[in-house]
């Protein structure tokens, strides 16, 4: 290509993204010189006598039921009238159930797995449908974080979330990049103009200290400006001897809201984490018996003043919104963001003879990854004969760019039924080092057609343009890749009378693959097509909601992280089909409710591994189901007093390397959660237990070069005041 052409070409992607902002801009300086509502209603105005408004976070109860949702359209719409499951956690269930990483938070989810591996103390690993959603389904405020070839990872902080959102199978139409399996939405706290302010003290299991703040307010007397503090510091030892969790998060954020038209909030964090890698033990002793005995779960197998797992992340931008008119809207939503990670681990390579001395090698990963993203979208309401429209046009656009570094090298030995640590440990070889960028834009349009009293029709479609290049920094040889595909959904529901509202909808998905494999060879982009049946039921005048769904999704060209080197291997095609039943109820007499069951059978339909054709996803259980359930006195004298919950069962899985069947299977697990809490004034006391009976259980296994598993998390109690004021 030409440097003139490769000049166009930049020039074109800055064009494309500029564009729709100096709409917006143009649309704000219009309504800047019209006159207010206010103004032109200034004669006119009566004074009314006071009402007392009270706020919905002083519901002791909590809701974890909501009407809405922009996560499967980008529009403000209802739940029911949406044509796709979609998960939403609210922050009070996520506080009633005093959960500290993601992965926690989504436990109760139908569909997902967010503890793959276990007790992970440094990444969230999420799978959907079956199908990995690690590097490519996690998003914050809609737009996506990128974690190309596994350079980092993110563990986002839960407390910081104002709600989760999981729209489960592709969404490449409107995100344009997420695994077909869905993605998971994290929405920050934004600010009210109505005053704010708690701290939160919790301790706990493993020496575990925590401080929470969370204020905001208006910073005028107009209430034109508000703000919002949200922060964090935890120190902590966690299940496994020398591994801290240890984190320090600050989130401040702004709103400027010049008239009722306009809004404009800016969102910014920073998080650090210290910790060490997760453990990785051989079968035997584990899953399977050993003559030695069993391996206990607090076995570290590295070296204390080797390993090391930090991560320093920041973001800032922003949301705007500007309503031109009672037809149409304009929004922009861009964010820049960084995050390093320094990840040295000595880990598990082999169980000698004498079934207790363990071979160890060192693996270190050294990623930068920092990123701009940039969404614009035009929605327009109008109507044409007896058709109502809300039709959504966009454009987004990401840079991403990312260095990754790693090593490989033998380990001296260990005894990991009688560890002695402090043997030296030599440097190991750079194997990887490279840089990589991509820039992807995509133009979406989307149609959400009201017809009659009852049905709804969605239809969208997306072009999407892509290119990348990577530069072998050992080599000093560079692939250049460009990619370009157009994607399409249509979904069709019925809202009857008694609430209920079966729907249809076929969705596709597009997702350039950034990296190459272990040749050195460019990864293609992976596509994905999903058909799902369901029906939804929302009862007259109850707080509740509950999501049947059939669905039957085919993935191509997926990428699946080897689970020594995490680097990515590209398989053939795969199939999920499968069932989700959820059901969410906040009542007026203080019960919360939500249980979910998932049945999925997921197995690779093509590979050049034949060996592995026909046979299931590796770390995919068939089975999978929980409730929790937490009530709140409401009156009375027992007033405040509360009690929580919760069952969770993770069925069957088989573990496997990615070019044999499959040799080695998980068993299934029922693992219990509990709480009690008590409201008095401005003070909630809470006590929660995570795995409340201790339930030791392997929670995956895989083999590579040998057989190894990983145990799941062990009981964690917590204490914790909360001051309101």
């Amino acid at each position: 290509m030409s440097k003139r052409n490769t000049a166009l070409k930049k020039a074109s992607w800055r064009l494309a993204a500029l564009l729709p902002l100096g709409a917006a801009l143009n649309g704000m300086a219009m309504a800047a010189e019209r006159p207010t509502k206010a103004q032109a209603t200034e004669k006119k105005e009566i004074t009314l006598p006071a009402v007392k408004v009270k706020a919905a976070r002083d519901n002791t109860s909590g809701n974890y039921k909501v009407g809405s949702s922009t996560a499967g359209t980008k529009t403000d719409t209802p739940l029911i009238e949406t044509p796709q499951s979609i998960s939403v956690i609210t922050s009070d269930q996520m506080e009633a159930q005093n959960v500290s990483t993601m992965a926690e938070a989504l436990r109760y989810t139908p569909g997902v797995q967010s503890e793959t591996f276990g007790f992970e103390p440094r990444t969230t690993f999420i799978k959907i449908r079956g199908f990995d959603a690690t590097e490519t389904g996690l998003y914050r405020d809609g737009l996506k974080l990128s974690n190309p070839g596994f350079a980092v990872g993110y563990s986002l902080e839960p407390y910081g979330a104002e709600r989760i959102e999981v729209p489960r199978g592709p969404a490449s139409v409107l995100y344009g990049q997420a695994s077909p399996g869905g993605l998971v939405n994290y929405v920050s706290k934004r600010p009210t103009f109505d005053p704010f302010r708690e701290i939160k003290f919790e301790a706990g299991t493993y020496d575990r200290f925590q401080g929470e703040l969370d204020v905001g307010g208006a910073l005028d007397e107009r209430k034109t400006l508000a703000y919002r503090v949200t922060g964090l510091v935890r120190d902590s030892e966690t299940q496994v001897d020398f591994i801290k969790d240890n984190r320090i998060y600050v989130a401040p954020a702004l709103t400027w809201k010049p008239s009722d038209d306009t809004t404009l909030t800016f969102l910014s964090h920073y998080q650090k984490d210290d910790t060490k890698p997760s453990q990785r033990l051989p079968a035997e002793g584990t899953l399977r018996t050993n003559a030695n005995g069993k391996i206990p779960t607090n076995r570290f197998t590295g070296e204390p003043n080797v390993d090391q797992y930090s991560r320093e992340e920041f973001a800032v931008g922003y949301a705007l919104e500007h309503r031109v008119n009672d037809a149409l809207t304009l929004r922009q939503n861009t964010r820049y963001y960084n995050n390093e990670v320094d990840d040295r681990s000595i880990y598990t390579t082999a169980l000698l003879a004498d079934q207790r001395t363990i071979s160890r090698a060192l693996y270190e990963s050294f990623g930068k990854v920092h990123g701009f993203n940039l969404d614009n979208q035009a929605q327009f309401k109008f109507s044409t004969a007896v058709l109502d429209h809300t039709l959504l046009s966009g454009l987004d656009f990401q840079h991403v760019g990312s260095n990754s570094l790693q090593t490989y090298g033998a380990a001296p030995n260990l005894d990991i039924f009688n560890p002695v640590y402090g043997s030296a440990v030599a440097s190991a070889p750079v194997f990887k080092n490279e840089d990589a960028t991509q820039n992807q834009i995509g133009l979406y349009l989307q149609d959400q057609i009201k017809f009659g009293e009852h049905w709804r029709a969605t239809l969208g479609g997306r072009y999407d343009r892509a290119d990348s290049v990577i530069k072998n920094k050992l080599t000093g040889l560079s692939t250049t890749q460009d990619d370009n595909a157009l994607t399409g959904r249509a979904g069709l529901v019925y809202v009857a009378d008694n609430g209920l509202a079966p729907y249809f909808s076929y969705a596709q998905s597009f997702l350039p693959a950034l990296g190459t494999d272990a040749a050195g060879k460019a990864l293609k982009p992976e596509t994905g097509e999903q058909y799902e049946f369901g029906v939804k039921f929302q009862p007259k005048n109850q707080n509740s909601f509950v999501t049947l769904a059939y669905f039957d999704l085919t993935r191509t060209d997926f990428l699946t992280p080897d689970p020594i080197t995490y680097a990515n291997v590209q398989r053939g095609e795969a199939n999920s089909r499968g069932v989700e039943l959820e059901g969410v109820a906040s009542l007026d007499n203080g019960l919360n409710l939500t249980g979910n069951y998932t049945y999925l059978n997921a197995e690779v339909t093509k590979s050049s591994f034949t060996a592995e054709i026909g046979e299931p996803l590796e770390y995919t259980p068939e089975h999978k189901a929980s409730v929790w359930a937490d009530y709140t006195v409401p009156a009375g004298i027992a007033k405040g007093w509360g009690v929580g919950g919760g069952a969770r069962y993770i069925g069957t899985s088989f573990g496997n390397s990615y070019a044999a069947k499959n040799t080695i299977e998980v068993p299934s697990v029922v693992l219990f959660d509990a709480s009690t809490h008590y409201k008095w004034k401005q003070f909630q006391f809470s006590i929660n237990l995570q795995n409340a009976l201790d339930k030791e259980y392997v929670a995956t296994a895989f083999t590579s070069g040998g057989e190894f598993a990983t145990f799941g998390p062990r009981r964690v109690v917590t204490g914790s005041v909360k001051y309101s004021f």
